[in-house]
């Protein structure tokens, strides 16, 4: 977590920590899941990156979207190997304060950017599906480039405000012969605050706005007699697929973000600092969980989208009637005989 000008009810200088990180096999656990993420996060990334760029220079809308996130959790992964040796050491970070701020503000700004071009994704087939007449011919590249720019823009504002009145150097304790990264106890009434704020507009109200676009898909494809089983498969899955992200990678962090900032409130620091103990490790897995977006989302979008998994499927030929062959450029007759895809 981020600091701010400490409070001193809260903040008083004890004999002993709030919480006590000590070496355990927590460590490793989490060091397990990182490597994991930053393996196969890595690899699905770089082979969906190009079946996914020629669908952007198609201009197709879900291109660019998918094409952004994949931007946002490449960044993410380059920060990966830190993360790994700050817990093989034991939660113990040894790359300085600058690094440290660098690594958290990507692994933040790729989770929020992740969620609004989630939901982006969620409004823009909810408006194709629901009303294709009205919509379907107005939704433009430049229309998703904006809304992945504003997202951009948006989210890294605000972690930039948030970096530039850290305080990060209190992580870096002398005293107990440390050295943690954002994770600094006991929480601080400004972050308290920023962390409801964060869960209200960074994860319920994402969530209420996906949840509903893809109830009004699911029924707008259910009552369509034009599409195929196979088609409607394709959209239930999509549907299923992205509350299931964030129901595994998002919602348990966010959960227990919400009850270590209303603990805070609403407890003395002693029953705040136990709560704290208890929940840290709970807290650390859901954090690691949350990396794992980077793996799921490539897998979900090429099992679900015909365009991506056409230019897929192009690539592969290419590669193995050439071998030597890069440019995975679709042939005339593609082009000419795009179909609407629901994805």
């Amino acid at each position: 977590m981020v600091n701010a000008t400490t409070t001193p009810s809260r903040s008083t200088a004890n004999d002993t920590e709030c919480v006590e990180i000590g070496d355990s096999a927590i460590s490793d656990f989490l060091m397990s899941v990182y490597i994991l993420a930053f393996i196969f996060g890595l690899i699905f990334n770089v082979l969906t990156l190009g079946p996914i760029w020629q669908q952007m220079r198609r201009q197709n809308v879900l291109g660019i979207f998918l094409l952004n996130l994949s931007i946002s959790d490449m960044l993410f992964l380059f920060t990966m190997p830190l993360w790994i040796n700050y817990y093989r050491q034991e939660h113990n970070w040894q790359f300085g304060v600058i690094s440290c701020s660098v690594a958290g503000f990507l692994y933040y700004s790729n989770m929020y950017i992740s969620i609004y071009l989630l939901c982006c994704i969620s409004v823009d087939r909810f408006l194709v599906v629901t009303f294709p007449l009205r919509f379907k011919a107005r939704l433009k590249s430049p229309y998703a480039w904006t809304q992945c720019a504003t997202v951009y823009v948006v989210v890294a504002a605000l972690h930039v405000m948030v970096l530039v009145n850290d305080n990060l150097k209190d992580a870096h304790d002398d005293m107990h012969n440390n050295d943690r990264c954002y994770e600094t106890y006991p929480m601080e009434t400004p972050i308290a605050l920023f962390n409801m704020l964060r869960v209200g507009f960074g994860f319920l109200l994402p969530l209420l706005v996906l949840a509903f676009s893809y109830w009004r898909v699911l029924a707008t494809v259910g009552q369509s007699p034009g599409l195929s089983p196979q088609a409607k498969r394709k959209v239930r899955l999509l549907s299923y697929g992205v509350i299931g992200i964030f129901s595994v990678c998002f919602a348990p962090y966010h959960v227990l973000l919400l009850a270590r900032s209303l603990v805070f409130y609403l407890s003395e620091t002693k029953s705040y600092c136990q709560f704290e103990q208890k929940t840290h490790f709970y807290f650390s897995c859901a954090l690691a969980l949350s990396s794992l977006n980077c793996v799921v989302d490539p897998v979900l979008y090429v099992l679900v989208s015909n365009g991506v998994q056409e230019e897929a499927r192009l690539c592969w030929r290419r590669h193995r009637r050439t071998q030597t062959e890069t440019d995975c450029a679709p042939n005339k007759f593609n082009r000419g005989n795009q179909k609407f895809d629901l994805m």
